[in-house]
C-alpha cells in the first residue's frame, strides 16, 4: 500500500508538472522570429518601397524606410545605394557620401556607386572629386551616357567647350534621341562664338523634345536675324517653363555668358514684357 501510494502520489506529480507547464504555455504568446534569409528580404522589400515613394516624390517617407531597410540588413549594398538617394534627395548629401563609402567598402565595382558619388559632389560644387568618381565609374560601365553626358557638364563648368562637346557628342552616340546632351552641344557652341552651329543643335534638341531650354536658347541664337520668330520662341519656352525667365535658374542649367547676356537683352524687347511679367508672377506664386 505504501508503494502504492508513492506510486500515485509520483505519477500525481507529474501530471501537476505538464498540466503546469500547459497552463504557463498557454499565458505566453507566441512569436515567429524569422531567420536571417528572410530578414535580408524583407529588407529588400522595404529598400524597394522605399525607392518607389522617391520615385513619386515623398522624399521624407522614402528615407525613413530606407534608413529601416539598412538598419535590418546592413551587407546589402544595393541598400546602401537606394538609401544614399533617398539623402540626396533629401539634401543630406554628406549623409550620402558615408552610405555610399559603405556601399562601395561591401563592393567596389559597382558603376553605380561611383556615378551617384560624382552626382553628390556635383551637387556640392566640389567638381574635380565628382570628376574622379564619374571617371572610375565609367571603367566599370563605359557606356554608361549619363555619366558621360555628366562628365560633359563639368567640362562645360570648367569652359573646356571643346573637350565638353566630345563628350555630349559621345553621349548621344550611345543613346541617339539624348535631347539634353544635343541642347548642351548648343550651349557650348554658343560660348565658343559658332552661333550658326549652336543653332542647328538647339533645332536638332527640339526636334526630339519641344523643351523650354532649346527654344529658348534658339530663340537667343535668332535674335539679330529674325526678331519676330526669336520672340515668338521665347514667348513659347517661358510658357512652356516660366523659371526660365530667371538668370540664375539658367545659370544652374549651365548656361555661359554670352548665351545669358544675350537672353537678358531678348527678354527686355518691349514686345514680350507681358510674357515677362507673367513668368515672374508665376514663378513667386510657386515659392
Amino acid at each position: 500500500m505504501k508503494k502504492f501510494f508513492k506510486k500515485v502520489i509520483f505519477i500525481s506529480l507529474i501530471g501537476f508538472y505538464f498540466l503546469q507547464i500547459k497552463q504557463v504555455q498557454s499565458l505566453i504568446p507566441y512569436y515567429y522570429f524569422p531567420g536571417d534569409e528572410n530578414l535580408k528580404k524583407e529588407s529588400f522589400s522595404i529598400g524597394k518601397s522605399a525607392y518607389q515613394l522617391l520615385y513619386l516624390g515623398q522624399y521624407e517617407q522614402s528615407l525613413n524606410l530606407a534608413k529601416l531597410a539598412v538598419k535590418i540588413d546592413k551587407t546589402n549594398e544595393k541598400l546602401w545605394l537606394i538609401l544614399a538617394e533617398t539623402q540626396l534627395a533629401n539634401e543630406l548629401h554628406e549623409q550620402a557620401l558615408r552610405s555610399l563609402n559603405k556601399a562601395q567598402k561591401i563592393n567596389s565595382n559597382i558603376s553605380e556607386i561611383y556615378f551617384a558619388k560624382g552626382n553628390v559632389y556635383f551637387k556640392i560644387s566640389q567638381l574635380k572629386n565628382a570628376k574622379t568618381a564619374l571617371e572610375k565609374g565609367l571603367k566599370i560601365e563605359p557606356k554608361n551616357h549619363k555619366a558621360i553626358f555628366q562628365l560633359g557638364n563639368i567640362l562645360l563648368i570648367e569652359k573646356n567647350y571643346s573637350e565638353a562637346i566630345n563628350l555630349f557628342d559621345k553621349a548621344v552616340n550611345i543613346k541617339p534621341d539624348f535631347w539634353q546632351a544635343i541642347n548642351n552641344i548648343g550651349l557650348a557652341y554658343y560660348e565658343k562664338n559658332n552661333i550658326h552651329r549652336s543653332m542647328k543643335f538647339f533645332e536638332k534638341a527640339i526636334s526630339i523634345e519641344d523643351n523650354a531650354e532649346p527654344l529658348l536658347g534658339l530663340a537667343s541664337c535668332l535674335r539679330t536675324e529674325d526678331i519676330k520668330l526669336a520672340l515668338e520662341l521665347a514667348k513659347k519656352a517661358l510658357t512652356k517653363d516660366p523659371n526660365y525667365v530667371d538668370y540664375d535658374f539658367r545659370k544652374e542649367q549651365l548656361w555661359g555668358e554670352k548665351l545669358q547676356n544675350s537672353t537678358e537683352i531678348l527678354l527686355q524687347n518691349d514686345q514680350i514684357q507681358t510674357d515677362v511679367a507673367l513668368a515672374k508672377s508665376k514663378i513667386n506664386a510657386s515659392s
